[in-house]
């Protein structure tokens, strides 16, 4: 194991969920290398997962956004000054975790002594310490760790880790007391959104759910949204819904991390907020069809997963629906997905009691 790294920078430009699962490459590095400066570079949606993190000197945002509306030589310069800058920086080592071509460029410019990335096609040539790539056969958290194993780093830990301020926990806790939840019964976020439409489960199943944890359970139900389109999805589930639910507050995804670590169960698609809960120790029962639970699925102890059995399809990662028949969400059953859930709550200690 190298000794001499004092500088460090760990790139994971996006997306939430995958910035999330690359936390414990953070906690590992800071044991390794206690005295080093480490930095992490990321764009500006997935800035604040590691904002606060315990182990980082400095989170180093690439605005991609911000140069697409300069004109074209504008964008080369500002482009050329992001690079100068990292360079300036002297990095002893540059893990790329995301092994994109951007990516790439920003690490081989880096002139760091030491360059680690994945075993990708040309994008190999930014590296001169090549990783395999295990990403179809281990979970994307040992995905992640293999950078550091092939340098002989020690793995201690492979714990998720997300850090937010007291303020921001104080800020949910105030809208958590307004609502005078009753927190001697089940509190249940449902989260609908998913990146692709391939991974969202139908509005119209979430409100059955919904309605069936309020009936045999006895649980609150608080229908989780980020953008403009989540909220009328949260709205039309609600008004689906024959028992009341709450909708969230607006929140940013600080103050979002600081409502699901608040929850007793978040039932989710396969998305950002599903592996955002299980960071904040929040139970999850996360839903599947074309994503692979076993290489994407919520990392820690007590999730569920469920997905359609028995369909050839599974597991297509397809943004679209190669058959078009979205089969793998139209037919999961509430009932599936309502017993994981049981399980998930009897386990934490909260009982599901059936009511008449």
């Amino acid at each position: 194991m190298p000794e001499k790294f004092q500088k460090i920078l760990v790139i994971k430009l996006r997306a939430i969920g995958d910035v999330i699962l690359a936390t414990p490459v953070l906690d590992n590095l800071a044991a390794a290398f206690p005295r080093a400066v480490l930095d992490f570079l990321t764009e500006p949606a997935s800035a604040p997962i590691v904002q606060h993190h315990p182990a980082l000197n400095e989170v180093i945002v690439l605005d991609r956004r911000a140069w697409a509306q300069l004109p074209r030589f504008a964008r080369l310069r500002a482009s050329f000054a992001f690079m100068q800058k990292l360079r300036d920086k002297k990095y002893d080592v540059v893990f790329d975790l995301f092994g994109n071509p951007r990516s790439a460029l920003l690490t081989y410019f880096s002139h760091a002594p030491v360059r680690v990335g994945y075993k990708f096609r040309v994008r190999r040539l930014a590296y001169n310490h090549l990783v395999v790539p295990r990403g179809d056969r281990v979970h994307e958290v040992d995905f992640n760790l293999d950078a550091l194993r092939s340098l002989d780093i020690p793995i201690v830990t492979k714990k998720l880790r997300v850090e937010y301020t007291g303020e921001t926990h104080e800020e949910i806790a105030k809208w958590w007391r307004e609502q005078k939840l009753d927190e001697a019964k089940p509190v249940v976020g449902l989260n609908a959104s998913g990146g692709w439409y391939t991974k969202r489960w139908p509005l119209a199943s979430f409100a059955q759910l919904g309605d069936r944890l309020a009936r045999d359970c006895g649980a609150t139900i608080i229908l989780l949204w980020g953008s403009r389109e989540e909220q009328r999805d949260a709205n039309e589930i609600a008004r689906q819904m024959q028992a009341p639910a709450r909708l969230a507050p607006p929140t940013d995804l600080a103050q979002g991390g600081a409502l699901l670590a608040r929850l007793h169960l978040l039932v989710s698609n396969d998305s950002g907020p599903m592996h955002l809960a299980a960071a904040m120790k929040t139970r999850v029962v996360g839903i599947y069809g074309p994503t692979r639970p076993e290489l994407q699925g919520p990392w820690g102890e007590g999730h569920h997963v469920v997905f359609k059995a028995g369909l050839h399809c599974l597991g297509c990662n397809g943004v679209t629906c190669k058959i078009k028949t979205h089969d793998c969400m139209q037919q999961l059953e509430v009932e599936e997905v309502l017993q994981a859930a049981k399980v998930c709550l009897q386990n934490a200690g909260l009982t599901a009691v059936q009511r008449a």
